[in-house]
């Protein structure tokens, strides 16, 4: 139903504030829907704004150029409309990086999405994103060498925010572990692997930027060989 901007008192053509307040939530709402009917096409591989569809609602993402796997997911950061400088808070700031599908994007990030946000609904970002955190880990490991599966975690590197960081250092780590595998604590084989970092055990983890991996693992197996 169609409700008259007109009040009783008011010269003709005369919108009180709260009219026109929601003469404007109108004209917004009927811009985003347009903009949802006719989105602007993204460009793979290009760092630029997405709309990216959560539930029934659509928030703006930032994507990280250069960490996708394939045409099918990418890695994302939701933000509040107004940019990645105003967040949703704590939990924002706990998800991070995300793995996108790629068949979630609308398009290419349109201020008339502003409406269609939790944001402009008053509300968090929900407990269930409906996608896996994009962070990820190196994990150095002892296990031991009579075929069962005991052993122990040694070092947990992170988190990295690009693949190729944690790539570099897994070849440095991997090159100083050449010959030394079975040496370094008796009884193991102490090896590198590369994972996702779960963001709830962030304390667990060594920072690795500006830090020499090789010298924190040199410390690591020094403190429990003493």
């Amino acid at each position: 139903m169609i409700r008259s901007f007109r009040r009783c008192g008011n010269a003709p053509g005369t919108l009180t504030p709260q009219d026109q307040a929601a003469l404007d939530t109108f004209r917004a709402n009927l811009a985003a829907i347009a903009a949802v009917r006719d989105p602007e096409p993204w460009t793979p591989g290009h760092c630029q704004a997405l709309a990216v569809r959560v539930g029934q609602f659509i928030e703006r993402a930032h994507t990280r150029p250069g960490d996708d796997h394939g045409p099918d997911l990418i890695a994302v950061s939701l933000q509040r409309p107004g940019g990645p400088y105003a967040p949703y808070g704590a939990r924002h700031r706990k998800l991070g990086w995300l793995r996108c599908e790629t068949t979630k994007i609308l398009g290419a990030w349109n201020p008339a999405y502003t409406p269609l946000t939790h944001a402009a609904a008053g509300l968090d970002l929900p407990d269930d994103i409906g996608m896996e955190p994009a962070h990820y880990a190196l994990y150095i490991e002892a296990r031991r060498r009579d075929g069962s599966l005991d052993g122990h975690t040694l070092l947990r590197l992170g988190p990295y925010t690009q693949t190729r960081h944690a790539q570099q250092d897994h070849d440095r780590i991997t090159a100083a572990l050449d010959g030394q595998e079975t040496t370094l604590i008796p009884g193991h084989r102490v090896s590198v692997r590369f994972g996702p970092l779960n963001v709830s055990d962030h304390p667990l983890f060594t920072e690795p930027s500006e830090a020499d991996v090789v010298a924190l693992l040199n410390a690591t197996v020094a403190g429990v060989s003493t």
